[in-house]
């Protein structure tokens, strides 16, 4: 008679699986809350005090950690060494093991939750018996997740046993389950001592998606999200209306959602390749999006635009005039829905919190062969350091100006360069390789915008090119980290044309 062996925290169909095997003559061995449900609807139960001879004890923290328990499980079905200690021993073997673990990340993400009842919700005996399976795969079958129990009934059913194939692939779900879960223990004791900088890192996150493919159609990608922190970030927003969201539109709608974090009022965000292309702040979130439209209205078409505050029938109204592919908002009114969702190719997305500020967190870059890990980047500028540098002060206008183009800047590629004016961002130069040539293409893009504004560069200039540049364009003040050998020479031209000039103390590159 062949044995299983069933232990499992979440129950779900587990009644109908044992119903099968027990049909089918095999003998369930059960624990716990398990036994006693199993037993309630007829089903032939032996406790697994009953096979190891010894009662569960420790409030059932020892339950299977028994050699009658691995033994039946780990010995090798045809090692005759194996079966005469088998034998010698009373061991039977144990031919299926079917367990789920105590809930351990259900525990952790309840909102006051104790350091008692999360290492109470460390399982030990569950991964110890489902890994002992998954090593000994050959000969045992071992289930960790609901969804198989069908596909396995019907293999038994049908052959009398599980194939190969399936008894590896189970194997390899065990391997996959428990890393995820040692992971998760791992991470909770981490950010509870501070350990920042383990010697060994274990990150792990939870599929949300497969993608069509990635930035090109010829590669594959997934989107994966984090167990926990997600609230007011992209994981967690609802999509309302179509298609599903690429690689690229996952990628640029975060670009957005970083930059708009940094805004309190109504605020629009347009991006295009995650960089800001246009962004306006206003009283209104329909002012703010005309702003934002004005900046730069030939990149926002096909753009990403971010909103935090809800659409509204009036705006849904100018945003359908252009094709975007991604609009993400705190909500949209029923009548914006109805204007929106007439165009299908549009993705509508609704974020709560969206205005959430991550006050912590790690940002990860891959390279060939390994991980690039730092703090995410939440700080504007360290105020202590913030100084005006030149003769001239900046008014109050161009120090709200000076602000505005600080926070887009902080968003925008290196090398960058961020032009605005009236919270509305007049130009914007992304990702060159030469800090003037940035600056070059924010002024051409703004034209005639640009005189009266304010510039933010991401970084110090190395040389006063970019002074003499500002000048000519109309451009009154600007801000800089400041810290270059050169310095003095910007400083100097500053002053030679009146423009008044802040250094704060903080860079802001972004690669």
């Amino acid at each position: 008679m062949k044995k299983a062996l069933i232990s499992v925290f979440d129950k779900t169909g587990i009644i109908e699986f044992a119903q099968s095997l027990d049909s089918m003559g095999w003998q369930i061995i059960s624990t716990g809350g398990t036994s006693k449900i199993l037993k309630e609807k007829g089903i032939h139960v032996q406790d697994i005090s009953d096979l190891t001879e010894f009662p569960e004890c420790f409030d059932g923290r020892v339950k299977t950690l028994h050699p009658n328990v691995e033994g039946g499980i780990l010995a090798i079905r045809d090692n005759e060494k194996h079966q005469n200690q088998m034998t010698q021993l009373g061991i039977e073997p144990i031919d299926m093991v079917v367990c789920n673990l105590y809930p351990f990340k259900q525990t952790v993400l309840k909102p006051g939750v104790s350091h008692e009842e999360v290492i109470e919700n460390i399982d030990i005996g569950g991964p110890t018996m489902i890994r002992a399976a998954a090593k000994n795969y050959k000969y045992v079958t071992v289930i960790t997740d609901p969804a198989d129990y069908n596909k396995i009934i019907t293999e038994i059913q049908a052959t009398g046993d599980t194939s190969a194939a399936t008894k590896e692939m189970l194997a390899a779900k065990v391997f996959i389950h428990t890393a995820h879960y040692d992971a998760l223990i791992a991470d909770y004791f981490s950010k509870r001592l501070d350990i920042t900088s383990p010697n060994t890192l274990t990150l792990t996150y939870e599929k949300k998606q497969d993608l069509r493919y990635g930035e090109n159609p010829h590669q594959s990608a997934t989107f994966y999200t984090s167990i926990q922190g997600i609230e007011g970030t992209l994981p967690a927003a609802i999509q309302l209306h179509g298609k599903e969201l690429s690689y690229n539109n996952i990628s640029d709608t975060d670009g957005a959602l970083e930059t708009l974090k940094e805004f309190n009022e109504p605020t629009i965000v347009a991006t295009k390749h995650a960089n800001p292309c246009g962004v306006g702040s206003a009283g209104t979130i329909l002012e703010a999006y005309k702003k934002a439209y004005q900046a730069d209205p030939v990149s926002i078409f096909g753009g990403i635009v971010a909103a935090n505050r809800e659409i509204d029938k009036n705006i849904a109204e100018e945003m359908s005039k252009i094709f975007l592919e991604v609009i993400i908002a705190p909500s949209f009114s029923p009548e914006a829905l109805q204007i929106l969702s007439k165009k299908k190719n549009i993705r509508l997305l609704q974020l709560e919190h969206i205005d959430q500020q991550k006050q912590s967190g790690l940002k990860v870059k891959s390279v060939l062969g390994g991980l690039l890990i730092q703090d995410l980047d939440t700080e504007l500028f360290p105020k202590e350091e913030m100084q005006v540098i030149t003769k001239r002060q900046p008014t109050n206008q161009e120090l709200e100006d000076m602000m505005f183009a600080w926070k887009v800047v902080k968003h925008t590629k290196s090398n960058g360069i961020a032009i605005a004016k009236n919270k509305c961002t007049t130009g914007v130069g992304p990702g060159q390789v030469s800090r003037i040539w940035a600056l070059e293409n924010a002024i051409r893009q703004g034209g005639k915008n640009i005189a009266g504004s304010a510039m933010a560069s991401d970084a110090f200039f190395p040389f006063a090119d970019c002074v003499e540049a500002a000048h000519k364009a109309g451009i009154t003040a600007i801000i800089q980290p400041g810290g270059s050998v050169r310095d003095q020479e910007s400083i100097d031209a500053a002053d030679r044309y009146g423009i008044a000039m802040i250094f704060t103390g903080m860079r802001h590159f972004k690669h």
